[in-house]
């Protein structure tokens, strides 16, 4: 894979770098897992891969590959702003206002921009970007019966 991210960085005109290397694998290894990474937890993960890199280093990376069209961010009203190698498919997404999970929704509705508003305004669209807000099944799960009786006996006692 990193050769396939040598020759893509090369290709777009940016340096091949460890960090940036290293900031490609962390957000291709969520997406494996069907996540979507905040800049702190990317520079964990460079961290755990390549050992001291500043959190600058990892935000001047995460810039430079969103800018160049392989990385994507998405920013959910009142959360931070998550980054993902999934590009140029104009996927949206759906937030749990429990415990922010963010999964991946295809665009259903053909051809981008996948909606188109009532009023053009003379813009020539090419995207839209849809967020789908909700509880995730654990969180929209009713509490079971041993957890009820556990918070009530603790309030109660």
């Amino acid at each position: 894979m990193d050769d396939l991210h040598a020759v893509r960085l090369r290709e777009i005109g940016l340096r091949v770098t460890a960090p940036r290397l290293a900031v490609l694998r962390a957000l291709e290894q969520a997406r494996s897992h069907g996540r979507h990474l905040r800049a702190a937890e990317v520079g964990e993960a460079v961290r755990i891969e390549l050992g001291s890199v500043s959190t600058q280093a990892v935000y001047d990376c995460l810039d430079a590959l969103r800018g160049a069209g392989l990385v994507r961010r998405i920013e959910p009203a009142g959360h931070a702003a998550l980054y993902e190698t999934r590009v140029g498919d104009n996927h949206h997404h759906m937030v749990c206002r429990g415990c922010g999970l963010t999964l991946d929704v295809d665009c259903v509705h053909g051809e981008a921009p996948c909606l188109s508003p009532s009023e053009g305004h003379g813009f020539v669209l090419d995207e839209a970007e849809v967020i789908f807000w909700g509880l995730c099944a654990t969180c929209a799960a009713p509490p079971s019966d041993l957890l009820v009786s556990t918070t009530h006996t603790e309030r109660t006692s």
